[in-house]
């Protein structure tokens, strides 16, 4: 159910991204509570980004969720996904944003249906 979508300008090229894939994985089912098994990640590199007027590196992000998002919940994946970013991509955390949505089972398809 949830989603996490990232774009970076930094390119993947070398780069381990099942490590990323993983431990992205891995943080937001233990953070929000929901079963691995739902979670998707999806990693863009090399996307042209400019970030407060200059192209170093940076990030964007947009994590879809049914239900298990709050204040302090979104506080911690914010900390978690911006961790990684920074040790496995080298994107500062100043130069990351990650926007929330919580949305409604019926807003959410899956396996030909919704949720």
């Amino acid at each position: 159910m949830p989603c996490l979508n990232l774009a970076t300008n930094v390119s993947l090229d070398g780069v381990d991204t099942s490590s990323i894939l993983t431990e992205a994985t891995s943080s937001v089912a233990n953070i929000i509570g929901k079963p691995e098994a739902y979670v998707m990640i999806v990693l863009k590199g090399s996307v042209p980004m400019s970030f407060g007027g200059n192209e170093q590196p940076a990030a964007y992000g947009e994590l879809v969720s049914i239900g298990g998002l709050n204040p302090s919940t979104n506080k911690e994946l914010s900390a978690a996904i911006a961790s990684i970013l920074e040790t496995k991509l080298s994107v500062p955390k100043s130069r990351f944003f990650l926007k929330f949505y919580d949305t409604k089972g019926s807003n959410f398809g899956w396996n030909g249906s919704t949720f």
